[in-house]
């Protein structure tokens, strides 16, 4: 779960704002319409509630133990891209658009 995180003079420090703002606009009409119409059934806002109590327990711990659990988040936190050699781009290229210079 991603934590919003500020740089300060004493490392880094934890806001749940964006987490409450997240909860109020999950039960908001717009919300709940647009989830209605995209999956076909309300959102019961449950993932928007852990993580504001997540953020929440972690404002109780000490700022040392704090950063320790942020820290060991962040480096679990899987990459968002898929790195490959040139071969293996060149490769993953061909078999994805390969076909586009096929002479029809």
């Amino acid at each position: 779960m991603s934590q919003k995180e500020e740089s300060s003079s004493s490392g880094r420090r934890l806001s749940c704002t964006t987490y409450f703002d997240a909860l109020s606009f999950c039960y908001s009409p717009v919300h709940q319409m647009q989830q209605y119409y995209r999956v076909g059934v309300l959102d019961n806002c449950s993932d928007k509630w852990n993580a504001l109590f997540d953020c929440l327990s972690l404002k109780t711990k000490r700022s040392s133990e704090m950063q320790e659990i942020l820290e060991a988040r962040e480096k679990t936190k899987p990459h968002i891209w898929t790195l490959r050699t040139p071969e293996e781009a060149s490769a993953h290229w061909n078999e994805l658009f390969g076909h586009v210079n096929d002479p029809e």
